[in-house]
């Protein structure tokens, strides 16, 4: 049986991709762990790096590969590898 994935989600409350993609993610049953930018500490500058230098939600963190932006494509092949 394949391991399942550990996928961290970068939101913040008024994200409106992010309300799609939690969605998304539990009619798929794919487990995840929120973590809103604008409270946990160093979570906004981590996925600045990512960004370019952007605070862009919805960031994704999938066993160390970064998704930015609900692309659903690049998170569905992100979950699939």
């Amino acid at each position: 049986m394949p391991m399942s994935k550990q996928v961290i989600m970068y939101t913040t409350s008024w994200c409106p991709d992010c309300r799609v993609a939690k969605q998304y993610l539990d009619r798929r049953g794919v487990p995840y762990t929120e973590v809103n930018i604008e409270v946990t500490p160093g979570a906004a500058e981590r996925v600045q790096r990512w960004s370019g230098g952007f605070r862009t939600v919805l960031t994704f963190d999938i066993d160390g590969r970064v998704v930015v932006d609900f692309d659903r494509g690049a998170l569905d092949r992100a979950l699939a590898d």
